[in-house]
């Protein structure tokens, strides 16, 4: 567990554990006290495996695009996305139980150009109309070869998105760039001409799962590079 990672789960993980400490000290004597002892370490444990951040190998490649979060691909898809690339893509959904790693990975390597908050709804990450209403934080990734948009949105349990890069900052391909906490969604945005090499039902491993491979540079992104950007 990373520290970064560790503390984010602080308010979770830290009473969780005093109270299992103290709760088994006392049941030591008295067995009463394993109704509150019980409870408090299986809390302990739900919560130390959700704030779990692995290491992995990351696929190289400038065209290969891994997966930005756990999860399973859930839907695929052509939209406009008008906030960031204002033209046709192709959205690549994961969904996230509260079971998977929620940590997310830079899809690509390259330099954050934008980043805004969405304040919304919180429906459950498995209604189609939440990529649509939901709180959301959208980033977008220009690389070698195009601009990737990676939108994190929020469920009726995970209310809490946490950024941890910076606009500007230049990132490598598998880099943690931030969280959701408690079950969420993460949405992709690729270009058309992407080689999509998922399908809808996959499981996916952040930063190790490839998702696509992308085509010849993409120069749409040179001109979205300048474009104002917010940061949350």
């Amino acid at each position: 567990m990373r520290f970064q990672t560790f503390y984010e789960g602080r308010h979770f993980l830290l009473p969780a554990l005093v109270v299992t400490i103290f709760g088994a000290w006392l049941s030591a004597d008295w067995l009463g006290w394993l109704w509150v002892t019980v409870p408090a370490a299986l809390v302990f444990v739900f919560c130390a495996n959700f704030f779990r951040d692995p290491d992995r190998a990351v696929p190289g490649g400038t065209d290969i695009v891994v997966a930005a979060a756990d999860g399973v691909v859930d839907a695929i898809e052509v939209v406009e996305e008008k906030e960031v690339l204002g033209r046709p893509c192709r959205r690549v959904s994961i969904f996230l139980n509260v079971f998977d790693v929620h940590v997310n990975r830079a899809p690509i390597a390259g330099r954050i150009i934008y980043t805004q908050h969405h304040p919304g709804t919180y429906l459950d990450a498995r209604d189609p109309y939440c990529h649509q209403k939901n709180e959301a934080l959208t980033w977008a990734f220009a690389g070698e070869r195009s601009t990737l948009v990676v939108r994190q949105i929020t469920g009726a349990i995970a209310r809490r998105i946490v950024p941890w890069s910076k606009l500007g900052a230049t990132v490598e391909k598998g880099h943690r760039f931030g969280m959701i906490r408690f079950g969420s969604r993460t949405d992709i945005f690729f270009p058309l001409d992407a080689e999509i090499l998922v399908k809808i039902g996959d499981r996916v491993e952040g930063c190790s799962s490839i998702i696509a491979r992308l085509a010849a540079p993409d120069p749409c992104y040179v001109a979205n590079a300048g474009m104002p950007a917010i940061l949350i």
